[in-house]
Formats: C-alpha cells, structure tokens, sequence
C-alpha cells in the first residue's frame, strides 16, 4: 500500500486530536501516562502545532485518502544544536506491518535536512525495534544512539 503525509489543516484539529489520545493510550502501557478525569490524556503542546511554526502535524493517508495514522515533528532538540525530532507518530494498528509507517518516515526525512533526534516511546521494545529498523535502512546504519535517543544527520 503507498501512502502519502497531508499536512493537518486547523479545521482537522479535533481529528488529530482523537488519533492523538489512541496513541497516547497506547504509549500508556508503558510510559505511565495518566488520563485526568474526563478521559482526556493531556498533551501540552497540542494546540502549538496550529500556531508555531517550528511544529508540523501530518496525516498519513492511502493513496484513496483513506487515514492511516500520523505524525508530528518538532525541532526541540536535547542532543544537536539544531534540527528536527518526531514528536508523536502513529500508525492504525491494522495498517502496520505493511511498510506504512517506514515509507511515512522516510517521506518526513525526504522533505526535512540536517539533523534528527527520535526517541521511541519510553519502554516500548515494538517502537525501538521499528525506529532502528526505519533509521537504520533510511542512513546505511550510520547513527548512533544515546541516552534513548536516535541521532543521525541526513546532510543539508
């Protein structure tokens, strides 16, 4: 299946925001996330992808503009002096496995220079297995990781 990033319109806001409470559901599991009493698990920055222009927010889409997940970048970095670093992504679950999530990445690369940072989701083995796995056939293998973070610089 081919797929392709739309970059999320603020009139798609509460769409993203629904996708991005599965995702912080799931993340739950195992980096101890709590929802507060509404149900809601509180993400700070959500409403700064609308407004700053150093966040991105993108579906993914088929090709027939089905939804399939999607992704959020950021260039807050903890390791380089500057660049970019993915924030939050996410694939439906019934999509994964299927190569969508890799091309969804290497689409993000594709269109972003310099340097990255990507830290998997705190205490997942599926998401640190898939970053490595993405990072790794996207660079030759040629990025390092510390402190759980990936770190790799795809030139300017």
């Amino acid at each position: 299946m081919i797929c392709k990033l739309v970059k999320v319109n603020i009139s798609e806001k509460e769409i993203l925001h629904r996708l991005l409470q599965y995702s912080l559901f799931e993340e739950s599991e195992t980096d101890l996330n709590e929802m507060d009493d509404t149900a809601v698990f509180e993400y700070k920055y959500f409403d700064s992808y609308f407004t700053d222009a150093t966040r991105e927010a993108y579906f993914v889409k088929s090709a027939e503009n089905k939804l399939l997940g999607f992704a959020m970048i950021n260039t807050y970095m903890k390791k380089s002096p500057k660049g970019h670093s993915i924030a939050e992504f996410m694939i439906i679950p019934k999509y994964r496995r299927k190569k969508i999530g890799k091309q969804a990445a290497f689409e993000i690369f594709n269109s972003h220079k310099g340097f990255w940072e990507i830290s998997p989701s705190l205490g997942s083995e599926k998401a640190y297995l898939f970053w490595k796995n993405v990072i790794g056939n996207y660079t030759s293998y040629n990025y390092r990781y510390e402190d759980g973070i990936f770190i790799f610089n795809l030139g300017e």
